[in-house]
């Protein structure tokens, strides 16, 4: 005797696929392309940054230490006189100081650096010029885009860039003959370009008074701010 029950089986197989299938059609999209717009701004850099530091050797790590941190103390309380600059503890280690055949130690070099930040840049500026004046070197100077000024700057360019989004979703509808147009999916991504721009120490000293300190020139240049708008539309055609 037969059974007929495998039969039902793949039967009742066949109607389940036949019933999923236009379920299936309605995930498939036709006609949607990929869009991409782009704008920017040269935004001016309103942020300074000096880089400080004191070095010196001595054959006696204690006795190094102690000078190190004096040198460091007095320039940390030239710059808490100044309120429109913010100071940050930079980097500090010492290394070993070899004889000839790099065997015996024969003394210690220490480095300790101090961060200074400003939008003030004639206040860090005149800083600056008297710790150079007095036991301090400079490591660097560089100029930023500050927190709240990028931003702004970056919200502006917002509106600029689903604008663009728009009108070049649009170009490419005419472009294939479409009556109009929906929006899939948009992305919006912002980036910036900082681009420290550096002075050496060697250029930037200036003295306005023969008793003066030298005082840095500063020039800070500016840096390109980005918004990309990234998206997907789907194009009616008739």
């Amino acid at each position: 005797m037969f059974s007929l029950r495998p039969t039902a089986t793949l039967f009742a197989l066949g109607a389940a696929a036949l019933a999923s299938a236009p379920v299936m059609a309605d995930d498939v999209h036709y006609n949607q392309v990929s869009v991409r717009a782009e704008v920017n701004q040269e935004v001016q850099r309103d942020l300074m940054t000096v880089t400080v530091y004191t070095e010196s050797q001595n054959a006696d790590p204690a006795k190094l230490a102690a000078g190190i941190t004096e040198t460091l103390n007095k320039a940390l309380g030239e710059a808490r006189k100044v309120k429109e600059v913010t100071i940050r503890q930079g980097s500090r280690n010492s290394y070993p100081i070899y004889d000839d055949k790099g065997q015996k130690i024969t003394g210690w070099r220490e480095r300790a650096e101090l961060r200074l930040e400003s939008p003030d840049f004639a206040a860090l500026s005149k800083l600056t010029g008297e710790l150079l004046a007095s036991d301090m070197k400079m490591a660097g100077m560089d100029f930023s885009i500050s927190n709240p000024a990028r931003k702004a700057s970056e919200d502006a360019l917002l509106k600029d860039a689903v604008t663009a989004f728009k009108a070049r979703a649009q170009l490419v509808t005419d472009a294939l003959g479409g009556s109009a147009y929906k929006l899939v999916n948009l992305n919006l991504n912002t980036s910036g370009y900082p681009q420290p721009y550096l002075r050496a120490p060697v250029m930037m000293m200036k003295a306005e008074r023969a008793d003066a300190a030298p005082t840095p020139e500063v020039e800070a240049g500016t840096s390109q701010v980005s918004v990309t708008a990234d998206g997907v539309i789907e194009v009616t055609l008739p």
